[in-house]
């Protein structure tokens, strides 16, 4: 449900829209072009959907993504459809992030409170071997700190069977609902329950394999 018939109110965005098809349209007040928001929101992602146009079907592809400078890169099988044919097309690469389910006194009031991130342009595929090896090794380290030096160096055969792609954060916006329920005037006084409930992504416990030597503790992880 996506009602919300109450006007939010947010702080004006200090950064105006790169581009007009970047620019918000719905519910604008929610909206940010601020580069440190938009970083921090996809820094603490690790799946995205990256959609794009393969003979006139359009496909939303989930793959782990992340963010280094300006640029937001995913990878994928080097044999895959995306891979073959994204090179210079238009895609586009969203994020979200769920932070609560909004219950209201009417269903179409019921909303999430979210954190979201777009980003549109021209896809690229990285062609040289050292780029894209370089690539995954920022893929390992923001996922785990000091990891990458204690794995296995990656064979060449690994490499070109893994395709890495990106595209600009030129065109980037943030989208941020942080609210709590949105009646209508008059639905206060209904008997029911209103409010938010709080959803969040945590890490277990740490399960090793049968060939982890006794003792040896786990890799740092980034993210929560």
């Amino acid at each position: 449900m996506s009602g919300d018939n109450s006007s939010e109110r947010r702080e004006p965005n200090a950064a105006p829209p790169p581009s007009d098809r970047a620019r918000l349209r719905r519910k604008p007040q929610r909206g940010s072009y601020d580069r440190a928001v938009i970083d921090e929101i996809l820094d603490a992602s690790v799946i995205g959907h990256v959609a794009w146009v393969y003979e006139g079907m359009p496909y939303a592809t989930p793959t782990s993504v992340w963010r280094h400078g300006d640029r937001l890169y995913w990878h994928a099988s080097a044999g895959s459809r995306m891979a073959r044919t994204i090179d210079g097309q238009n895609a586009s690469v969203t994020v979200t992030h769920m932070d609560s389910l909004v219950l209201a006194r009417s269903a179409t009031n019921h909303s999430v409170n979210y954190r979201s991130v777009i980003v549109q342009g021209t896809a690229h595929v990285v062609e040289d071997g050292e780029y894209a090896g370089q690539a995954l090794e920022h893929f390992i380290e923001h996922l785990y700190p000091g990891r990458w030096a204690e794995l296995r160096p990656m064979t060449e055969n690994e490499r070109k069977a893994t395709s890495v792609m990106w595209i600009s954060m030129y065109e980037a916006s943030a989208k941020i609902r942080a609210a709590g329920a949105m009646d209508d005037e008059g639905d206060e006084t209904w008997p029911t329950w209103a409010g938010t409930i709080p959803v969040s992504v945590s890490r277990g416990e740490p399960a090793p394999d049968a060939f982890v030597p006794a003792g040896m503790a786990p890799p740092k992880v980034r993210l929560p």
